[in-house]
């Protein structure tokens, strides 16, 4: 397998990617047919942020950061690393100098397959991260692996320029080029359930507003005033 650092790469609108930031994590997942999110394992060392980006893609070896710096050079404003791993590893291979080189070139935050240090110094400075682990184990430079090549991270395929959601459900996947398109899905329902918001409120049940006492019937579920009255 050949190791390349690719420098340029295509990216959505970023009108189109602030969007489904606002959206977040759950709406867009739903709009896009409930695909694209990265297994639960991957979660914010932060809390309540909310971000969104172009995917700079990184894969590494197990325990080697090497990549890692390789990536700085191409991550472009806005962008969110995205860093994975030819195996599962746990160990800590993001620290605090690091961010402070990728804040330098304007990255807005990090998705790691693998763990990250320190962690205090991290949520001092202000730089979003996902990860697998918190983990203070050190890493080497050693090993080649490549930038900006479609990936498996966390479960997900990622391709460099896809629009990475997050916030503190997880993170959320886009293709590149169907944004357009689950953002208009994501308008729509955030419309839908706006709407639905009121109903709920005005004091309608769920299951009647959405007809759901003979699916309840049909599945056999009975109501009882109490549980004394159920056949023995």
């Amino acid at each position: 397998m050949a190791h390349v650092v690719v420098r340029e790469i295509d990216r959505a609108d970023p009108d189109v990617i602030a969007q489904l930031g606002e959206a977040g994590v759950a709406t867009v997942h739903e709009a896009a047919g409930r695909t694209g999110l990265l297994a639960p394992q991957i979660r914010p060392i932060q809390q309540g942020v909310r971000l969104a980006g172009s995917a700079v893609t990184v894969l590494c070896h197990p325990g080697d950061n090497l990549m890692i710096h390789a990536a700085v050079e191409v991550v472009r404003p806005g962008d969110i690393l995205v860093v994975t791993t030819s195996s599962r590893s746990t160990d800590g291979m993001f620290g605090e100098l690091l961010a402070t080189s990728l804040v330098a070139h304007g990255c807005a935050g990090l998705v790691i397959d693998a763990g990250v240090r320190d962690v205090a110094q991290l949520r001092e400075a202000g730089f979003p991260v996902w990860s697998r682990a918190i983990h203070a184990q050190g890493t080497v430079k050693a090993s080649p692996g490549s930038v900006n090549v479609t990936v498996c991270c966390a479960g997900q395929i990622v391709r460099p320029g896809d629009v990475v959601v997050a916030d503190d459900d997880g993170v959320c996947v886009v293709r590149r080029e169907a944004a357009p398109d689950v953002l208009r899905a994501c308008q729509a329902r955030i419309a839908r359930e706006a709407a639905y918001r009121e109903v709920l409120r005005s004091g309608t049940l769920g299951v009647d507003h959405n007809n759901l006492r003979p699916l309840l019937d049909k599945l056999g579920v009975r109501y009882v005033d109490r549980a004394d009255d159920l056949d023995h």
